[in-house]
């Protein structure tokens, strides 16, 4: 596919609305658990979306996600599980096929816009799993992290709790537009990603950028101030390269860094739909 085409598609799935209430999108995942019961492969996904939303209700970080795209052959597995049941012709198993093939793209759909579910009603952009955050807990080690952008403090929150010191800030200036920082799981000191790196550069060793406001200089501001400086920091930036984060300034102009400690830092953090955003070292 032309890679513009990729983004234009990208930025479509991205911005889709959800219209309908969180209890109404939760009730249909339920409904799908229950309807695709037989079929482990469907379950797995409808489980993680369940059991994610969970655990985000009760202020704890989620549990890292498979890709969240129903499996290839899933028409297959339908009719070989209904070919097992009921004989050909059976008036019960031919009304069971029309269903769950009916449900299937319905339920696709709702898999595939869970991203927008978390944005909407947790206001978390980057989907950031407990196993990813010990991962960058043992990156921090020792020393103080800046994190910038915070949004709602999950990133901050999974610091904190692993007994990091951590300084979490953010702008605020979504929170009349959607649920990013409407509601913090952890305190977060109202500073824009520059003045807070202003404030703090001397303090810490790791400053964590996540998903940066799509077409906003604001990461390349940040990145600017940090070379400026000549601070002696490691530049955590989670995100997706010319696609649903970022600046294409920042993009074009960050030198990333491959080694041992960035691979680790994504072992955890991967894919769970269309978006490809990853966990860089920038300098």
């Amino acid at each position: 596919m032309n890679p513009r085409k990729l983004k234009k598609l990208k930025k479509t799935f991205r911005h889709q609305p959800l219209p309908q209430q969180r209890t109404a999108y939760m009730d249909r995942m339920n409904g799908y658990y229950k309807q695709f019961n037989d079929y482990p492969a469907i379950k797995l996904l409808i489980s993680n979306v369940l059991l994610a939303d969970r655990m985000l209700a009760v202020g704890d970080l989620p549990q890292q996600l498979p890709l969240l795209q129903l499996p290839d052959n899933s028409e297959d597995l339908i009719y070989q599980k209904l070919n097992q049941l009921y004989p050909a012709g059976d008036k019960t198993g031919d009304k069971l096929w029309n269903d769950l093939i009916d449900a299937l793209p319905h339920l696709d759909h709702d898999l595939r816009s869970f991203r927008d579910y978390l944005e909407d009603h947790y206001g978390m952009w980057a989907y950031t799993p407990r196993p990813f955050i010990s991962d960058l807990a043992d990156f921090v080690g020792d020393r103080a992290v800046l994190e910038v952008m915070a949004g709602n403090g999950y990133i901050s929150k999974g610091l904190r709790d692993a007994h990091k010191t951590v300084y979490a800030t953010d702008s605020q200036a979504w929170t009349a537009e959607n649920e990013t920082g409407r509601h913090p799981v952890t305190t977060i000191e109202a500073l824009s990603a520059v003045d807070a790196f202003q404030k703090y550069h001397d303090q810490v060793g790791v400053v964590v950028m996540s998903w940066s406001p799509d077409g906003l200089p604001l990461d390349w501001e940040l990145l600017q101030a940090i070379r400026q400086s000549h601070a002696t920091v490691d530049f955590v930036v989670l995100g997706e390269p010319h696609g649903a984060t970022g600046s294409t300034k920042f993009w074009d102009n960050a030198e990333f860094i491959e080694n041992a400690a960035s691979r680790q830092l994504n072992r955890h953090y991967t894919a769970i739909d269309l978006i490809k955003d990853h966990v860089y070292l920038v300098k």
